[in-house]
């Protein structure tokens, strides 16, 4: 079974770089330099999503794979092939926060087909294919963590009490209204994201709450870095209103994979569900 590893260090915080390797535009930018295709469902990846790549092999061909995301957090992401011509094809990244940045370190493993014509298409071919994407995709990401160093920070907060999450529907814009997500806003000028937090809850649900940790990866959007926090109800708080939503639920572990979210609040749908549990 071949066997390839690769790494490049990330001048990101590794929240960031996770969050970068979920992005689908970096994905498809480090595919397009190596003459491959690539396309998802959304702008993030998220666990259990299956994503399709067009690779490929000689001018004018490409072979079709799809592959599921089975593992994406802070700690990095994990894919297994579930179509295409290379058996038990797997690719981890790992991501390591230290003091010079973000190590990344990539394995990639898959079974040749074919026996010995299949080892030496893998050495004629499959090897150098695959050490060329990871390095368009480390300086790719290189790129990525350069542009979203100066977009404005969003917080969304998770509220948690007794086992479930305040969620909040949106009423605006018309595309979102009725979708449901994550209270929060963009953090201000000289303003920390914990104090954002506070502020954005006790303008939009007249509660005060106390911030207990983070959530998931960055998340990238079009113009926005959004990061998720977690927080409970101060002592004292009034009970949660819905002041610029809709609406206003207590949702489970078990329901919140079913909820309408928005899409940028699907991406911590996961992370959300193992918190509760």
């Amino acid at each position: 079974m071949p066997v390839l590893r690769s790494s490049a260090l990330i001048d990101a915080p590794r929240r960031t770089v996770a969050g970068l390797l979920r992005d689908a535009g970096v994905s498809a930018e480090a595919m397009r330099r190596c003459g491959h295709r690539f396309a998802a469902a959304g702008p993030l990846v998220c666990l259990g999503q299956t994503v399709r790549f067009g690779v490929r092999v000689l001018p004018g061909v490409r072979v079709p794979m799809r592959t599921r995301i089975t593992a994406v957090s802070e700690e990095g992401l994990e894919s297994v092939l579930v179509t295409g011509p290379l058996p038990a094809l797997r690719h981890r990244t790992t991501l390591t926060e230290t003091a010079a940045g973000t190590l990344l370190l990539d394995e990639v493993s898959w079974t040749s087909p074919l026996g010995r014509l299949g080892r030496v298409g893998d050495v004629l071919l499959g090897r150098g294919l695959v050490l060329r994407l990871l390095a368009a995709r480390a300086e790719t990401l290189v790129e990525r963590v350069a542009q979203v160093a100066s977009r404005p920070v969003v917080v969304a907060t998770a509220v948690v009490r007794d086992g479930a999450v305040l969620v909040a529907q949106r009423s605006r814009p018309a595309e979102l209204a009725g979708r449901w997500e994550l209270p929060g806003g963009r953090v201000e000028d000289g303003e920390s994201e914990a104090d954002a937090v506070v502020r954005e809850l006790r303008e939009e649900l007249g509660v005060e709450v106390r911030v207990t940790g983070r959530l998931g990866t960055d998340l990238p959007l079009a113009d926005v870095l959004l990061r998720v926090h977690t927080a409970e109800l101060a002592p004292g708080s009034p009970e949660p209103r819905p002041l610029e939503h809709a609406a206003l639920r207590w949702v489970r572990a078990a329901d919140v994979a079913d909820l309408d979210w928005v899409p940028a609040d699907r991406a911590v749908a996961a992370d959300l569900a193992a918190l509760l549990r």
